[in-house]
C-alpha cells in the first residue's frame, strides 16, 4: 500500500475475539483501487492474527450509505486506462473471493444504501444486517453496464435463479423488508441498534468451533471462489472493450454528470 494513500479503512479489536472494521471514504464510500487495496490488506492482517476470529464490516460515513459501490472514475474509460482498470478489477474481485472463503466469521452491518459493490461485499459475508431504510441490489444494468459474471452467480446462489434474474436484468434495488423476504439479508435493524445487533450475531456465530466451521465453509465455497479468482483476469480484459465503447462511455459520462450535480 502506498505511503501517500489516504486511509479509508480502519478497525478496532473488540472483546470476544473479533474486529469492528469501518469503511470511510466520504461522501458515499465510492470504492476505488486504493479502497479495495486497503480492504485486501486489512483482511490479510486480520486473518494472520489468530486471536481474531471474526470481523464486522460497517460504514463510518456521516450519511446513511454502507458503500455506493465502485467509483465510476475507475470504470469511465476517458479517466482511466486498460492497465489501471485491470489492476482495479483483479484486486477487488480477488479480495471478494477471499472474503467469501475467509476463515473469519464475517458480518456485514449495512447502514442505508448498499448498491452494487456494497451489495456484493455483503453477499460475500456470512451474515448480513440492513437498516430499516436501507436498499440493496446489483444495479449495474441501470448504469449502462452488465452485472459482473460471478457477482450475478453469487446472487443466484443466494436467492435463486428466477428472483435473481428479475433483480439483475432490470437493475432493481430492494428495500429492507423485501430483501429479508428474498434472503438477500438475514436481519433488519434500526440505525441506532445496527452495531449492537451485529455484535450480538457475531457472539452467537463464534460459539461454533473454528476448525469444523472453517472446514465446512471451505467445502461449500472454495471451488466457487477459486474459479472466480481465476476468471476475473480474463473478465477484466474483455470488459475493457465494453467500457471503452462509445455507447458505454456516453452512459457512464451521464452518470458522472448526474453525480456531480448531486454533490
Amino acid at each position: 500500500m502506498s505511503q501517500n494513500v489516504t486511509t479509508y479503512v480502519s478497525y478496532t479489536h473488540k472483546p470476544g475475539g473479533y474486529a469492528l472494521l469501518s469503511i470511510c471514504r466520504e461522501p458515499v464510500n465510492s470504492m476505488n483501487l486504493d479502497l479495495w487495496s486497503q480492504l485486501d490488506a486489512i483482511l490479510t492482517e486480520l486473518e494472520a492474527n489468530m486471536d481474531v476470529r471474526g470481523v464486522i464490516f460497517s460504514s463510518g460515513l456521516k450519511r446513511d450509505v454502507f458503500t455506493a459501490g465502485n467509483d465510476i472514475n475507475e470504470l469511465y474509460a476517458p479517466k482511466t486506462s486498460a492497465e489501471r482498470y485491470k489492476a482495479f478489477w483483479v484486486k477487488q474481485n480477488r479480495f471478494l473471493a477471499r472474503l467469501y472463503t475467509s476463515r473469519l466469521v464475517t458480518v456485514a452491518a449495512m447502514r442505508g444504501a448498499s448498491p452494487a459493490g456494497g451489495c456484493i461485499t455483503g453477499l460475500c459475508c456470512d451474515y448480513r444486517i440492513l437498516t430499516e431504510q436501507g436498499t440493496i441490489g446489483l444495479n449495474e444494468v441501470a448504469l449502462g453496464i452488465p452485472v459482473p459474471d460471478y457477482w450475478g452467480r453469487l446472487m443466484v446462489t443466494t436467492i435463486g435463479q428466477r428472483q435473481a434474474e428479475r433483480l439483475l436484468q432490470f437493475g432493481v434495488l430492494v428495500g429492507a423488508q423485501d430483501a429479508l423476504n428474498l434472503g438477500l439479508i438475514d436481519k433488519i435493524a434500526t440505525n441506532e441498534s445496527l452495531i449492537a445487533n451485529a455484535e450480538e450475531v457475531m457472539a452467537l456465530l463464534l460459539k461454533a468451533p473454528d476448525s469444523s466451521r472453517i472446514a465446512t465453509k471451505q467445502q461449500m465455497r472454495a471451488d466457487f471462489a477459486r474459479r472466480w479468482s481465476e476468471f476475473c483476469v480474463s473478465e477484466a480484459e474483455g470488459a475493457w472493450s465494453m467500457l471503452s465503447h462509445p455507447r458505454t462511455v456516453e452512459a457512464l459520462g451521464a452518470v458522472l454528470q448526474r453525480l456531480s450535480k448531486a454533490k
